[in-house]
């Protein structure tokens, strides 16, 4: 099976299937005075993992911890949003190569639990919310749709915790919008946690993670550990086991970058007690209330709550209209979130950057390097979360470019 990219890439993706034996197999285009008819001569490249009788061993890193560049702390953090699924469907393999490839300093993901307790990456509890995956083709699984509550909502679908990982493998993703490229649905499976990490730490330079916990009160219901542990405790010892640990911006944490991220302050509260990596609340509309403490995230963004909950993270990702208030896709009013937030110490990282117009607001003409000009240098953001990792690089490389060693 072969997977062509544009002709500007770099990567091409081949041949990943699942079985036994997981393989995923690399190759780099490369252009050459006498190209094939197709303009690109096709050149092996890198065989990344071959994991057998299990799912998500790392192998060794291709190069020694202290010859890899390191990650740059000069300038906003580029955060792959689920990797680069402006192009790949999103937390794939693919998507979480090509934001590596493109710049990301960090590659973003929602970990989610299965039946049997793996963690896995996915941004939705439900396996066919915008035809995400090709479940609806496997008749065996066609009396496994439910309906559970999902924070205060009753949602119909096919549920990832109604599903052992071995079930999940045989599924395909797909690109969640449709007016992105199409070409790659059904080419790539589900990841587990620990394959994802794997891909961070194979990188030929040091590259962040940044998982989200997912959902915690829904997988903390409908999932239950042998050993009797919580899914915040699962998440935890999952990092702990690949080396993910120390306070930000200290040695250990500089040598494997990770950011904790959740919508629900519960949690972060709770894996304080369990690690000291930097934890980042997550704040959606402000008329929206939390899944586990009910409370509305106008509430979260009130001073007193920044001032308690500063204990426990390093900062805040709010959706970008919390930041900055829209009307008919204009951008309206300035809040006093990101001066709120900074007066305490605490970082600020917006989501979501999306290049198309449909995401755009109108001030911005079409342009997404004009709304990273606006968000970087008006607002005074620490990083952001984008689904177009290698425009975000671009524009950061033209106005703030690092240092050739990097």
């Amino acid at each position: 099976m072969l997977i062509r990219l544009t002709d500007t890439s770099k990567l091409l993706y081949i041949n990943v299937e699942h079985s036994s034996n997981y393989a995923i197999n690399f190759f780099k285009w490369e252009r050459k005075s006498k190209m094939s008819s197709s303009g690109f001569v096709l050149v092996p490249f890198l065989i990344l993992l071959t994991i057998e009788g299990c799912f998500g061993r790392p192998l060794p890193s291709k190069l020694h911890d202290s010859d890899k560049q390191p990650l740059q702390t000069s300038r906003p953090y580029n955060i792959a949003h689920r990797g680069a699924n402006g192009e790949f469907p999103e937390e794939t393999t693919a998507a979480y190569m090509r934001a590596i490839e493109e710049g990301a300093d960090f590659i973003e993901a929602d970990i989610l639990a299965t039946k049997d307790g793996a963690l896995i990456c996915s941004h939705d509890v439900t396996l066919d919310l915008d035809n995400r995956t090709n479940i609806a083709n496997f008749s065996q699984f066609a009396d496994r749709k439910r309906t559970y509550e999902v924070q205060g909502v009753n949602m119909t679908g096919w549920f990832v915790v109604d599903f052992t990982l071995e079930e999940l493998k045989l599924l395909r993703v797909n690109q969640r919008f449709s007016f992105r490229d199409q070409q790659y649905n059904g080419k790539f499976p589900i990841i587990t946690f620990e394959e994802y990490i794997s891909i961070a730490l194979n990188a030929q330079r040091v590259v962040g993670i940044y998982p989200e916990i997912k959902n915690p009160v829904f997988i903390n219901k409908h999932v239950k550990w042998s050993d009797g542990k919580k899914f915040e405790d699962k998440f935890v010892e999952t990092l702990t086991k690949y080396g993910y640990k120390g306070s930000y911006m200290s040695k250990e944490w500089l040598k494997q970058p990770a950011f904790v991220q959740s919508f629900a302050p519960s949690s972060l509260t709770y894996t304080a007690d369990l690690t000291d990596l930097p934890k980042i609340l997550l704040i959606d509309d402000v008329t929206v209330r939390t899944e586990d403490t009910n409370q509305t995230y106008y509430d979260i963004t009130s001073d007193s709550y920044l001032d308690f909950i500063g204990n426990y993270v390093v900062g805040i990702g709010p959706w970008k209209d919390t930041i900055v208030t829209t009307e008919d896709n204009y951008l309206n009013e300035v809040t006093d979130l990101v001066a709120n937030a900074h007066a305490r110490g605490l970082q600020v990282h917006p989501y979501t950057f999306r290049n198309e117009n449909s995401f755009l607001h109108l001030n911005f003409h079409q342009d997404p390097y004009s709304e990273y000009d606006y968000w970087i240098n008006k607002i005074g953001i620490d990083g952001l979360f984008t689904d177009f990792t290698g425009s975000f690089h671009d524009f950061q490389e033209w106005t703030s470019p690092l240092s050739s060693k990097r």
